[in-house]
Protein backbone atom coordinates (compact mmCIF):
# COMPACT_ATOMS: atom_id res chain seq x y z
CA UNK A 1 0.00 0.00 0.00
CA UNK A 2 1.57 3.29 -1.02
CA UNK A 3 2.21 5.72 1.79
CA UNK A 4 2.80 9.40 1.64
CA UNK A 5 6.18 10.76 2.60
CA UNK A 6 4.57 12.65 5.48
CA UNK A 7 3.17 9.37 6.83
CA UNK A 8 6.62 7.83 6.70
CA UNK A 9 8.17 10.80 8.50
CA UNK A 10 5.87 10.21 11.48
CA UNK A 11 6.63 6.47 11.80
CA UNK A 12 9.02 5.08 14.38
CA UNK A 13 12.02 2.92 13.49
CA UNK A 14 10.25 -0.41 14.01
CA UNK A 15 7.32 0.61 11.81
CA UNK A 16 9.69 1.84 9.11
CA UNK A 17 11.53 -1.48 9.07
CA UNK A 18 8.23 -3.34 8.75
CA UNK A 19 7.14 -1.01 5.94
CA UNK A 20 10.49 -1.64 4.21
CA UNK A 21 9.93 -5.41 4.35
CA UNK A 22 6.45 -5.05 2.89
CA UNK A 23 7.64 -2.72 0.13
CA UNK A 24 10.52 -5.03 -0.80
CA UNK A 25 8.05 -7.91 -1.02
CA UNK A 26 5.89 -5.77 -3.30
CA UNK A 27 8.95 -5.07 -5.48
CA UNK A 28 9.68 -8.79 -5.70
CA UNK A 29 6.10 -9.51 -6.76
CA UNK A 30 6.29 -6.79 -9.41
CA UNK A 31 9.54 -8.24 -10.79
CA UNK A 32 7.94 -11.68 -11.10
CA UNK A 33 4.85 -10.24 -12.75
CA UNK A 34 7.05 -8.31 -15.17
CA UNK A 35 9.09 -11.41 -16.02
CA UNK A 36 5.94 -13.41 -16.77
CA UNK A 37 4.40 -10.62 -18.83
CA UNK A 38 1.53 -10.00 -16.41
CA UNK A 39 2.57 -6.47 -15.43
CA UNK A 40 0.74 -3.85 -17.48
CA UNK A 41 2.13 -0.71 -15.84
CA UNK A 42 5.90 -1.01 -15.60
CA UNK A 43 6.08 2.42 -13.96
CA UNK A 44 4.97 0.67 -10.77
CA UNK A 45 8.42 -0.88 -10.51
CA UNK A 46 10.05 2.55 -10.51
CA UNK A 47 7.52 3.86 -7.98
CA UNK A 48 8.28 0.99 -5.60
CA UNK A 49 12.06 1.41 -5.98
CA UNK A 50 11.74 5.07 -5.08
CA UNK A 51 9.52 4.21 -2.12
CA UNK A 52 12.19 1.80 -0.86
CA UNK A 53 14.78 4.58 -1.16
CA UNK A 54 12.52 6.96 0.78
CA UNK A 55 12.01 4.44 3.56
CA UNK A 56 15.76 3.74 3.75
CA UNK A 57 16.39 7.48 4.04
CA UNK A 58 13.99 7.79 6.99
CA UNK A 59 15.51 4.73 8.65
CA UNK A 60 18.98 6.25 8.33
CA UNK A 61 17.73 9.55 9.75
CA UNK A 62 16.35 7.73 12.80
CA UNK A 63 19.66 5.89 13.25
CA UNK A 64 21.60 9.15 13.13
CA UNK A 65 19.21 10.76 15.63
CA UNK A 66 19.73 7.84 18.02
CA UNK A 67 23.51 8.01 17.64
CA UNK A 68 23.65 11.71 18.49
CA UNK A 69 21.68 11.33 21.71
Amino acid sequence: MPRRSSDLAEMNLGDLIQELRETKQEALNLRFRNATGQLDNTAEMQRVRRQIARINTYIRQREIEEATR
